[in-house]
């Protein structure tokens, strides 16, 4: 119960901390509606078009999204060595890892939903037919993503180039998940049933456990190494 406290203590300074500045949701949500817009003014050409289209666009505006919030949330902790001083605090590394992830989560799904609801007004996709099925994938890839982008960010946090340097070392770690949901969600807009979407989801929950127990296993040796 005590790593639980302590993990809900860093979500709930990270949430205290957006809520007053809105600098995170704000940025990427701005960004993924520059992105989505510009795209739908580029590829509308065809009455299908959106079909073929949408699913990618959503996550690969989700994966650039999810860079610049881990960019954004761990500029804060390198600011007046914030992180340092998180780091001499009594509480596991593990979970100083599990508050940051949970309150990225939060922040994406909020960009996230902004991207779906853009993507579907500009493309004509009827929510009412696929939204639940596209609120079961983005539950299934965000956890994965959210976890490789705090693991790696705090990687980077003391160095200069990060957003570089955080792009070149995620984006190609979170290609099976981002593959996994883009071809998923696009069976689910060509009239393919959540149930016939197993295999897709088994990988994203394999990429999420798989890098989830990793991250809290090295969490603290990759932050002090």
């Amino acid at each position: 119960m005590t790593w639980f406290r302590h993990a809900a203590r860093v979500f709930r300074k990270d949430v205290l901390i957006e809520r007053k500045t809105g600098e995170i949701t704000a940025t990427t949500c701005f960004f993924s509606a520059l992105m989505t817009i510009a795209a739908s003014f580029a590829l509308q050409s065809g009455p299908d078009i959106g079909a073929r289209v949408a699913p990618a666009l959503i996550w690969i505006v989700t994966a650039f999204s999810s860079v610049l919030a881990v960019a954004k949330s761990w500029q804060r902790e390198r600011d007046d060595s914030a992180f340092d001083g998180l780091l001499v605090l009594p509480i596991s590394r593990s979970a100083i890892l599990a508050g940051k992830v949970a309150s990225l989560i939060v922040f994406l799904a909020i960009s996230q939903l902004v991207t779906i609801l853009l993507v579907a007004f500009l493309f004509s996709i009827d929510l009412s037919a696929v939204g639940f099925g596209v609120l079961l994938i983005t539950a299934a890839a965000l956890p994965g993503i959210c976890v490789t982008g705090t693991l790696f960010g705090a990687m980077t946090v003391r160095t200069g180039a990060r957003e570089l340097v955080l792009s070149c070392v995620v984006l190609p770690l979170l290609l099976p998940v981002l593959l996994a949901a883009v071809s998923a969600t696009r069976e689910l807009f060509a009239g393919a049933p959540v149930a016939s979407l197993g295999d897709y989801f088994l990988i994203m929950a394999a990429f999420d456990v798989a890098f989830a127990a990793g991250g809290l296993a090295l969490f603290g040796t990759m932050i002090e190494g």
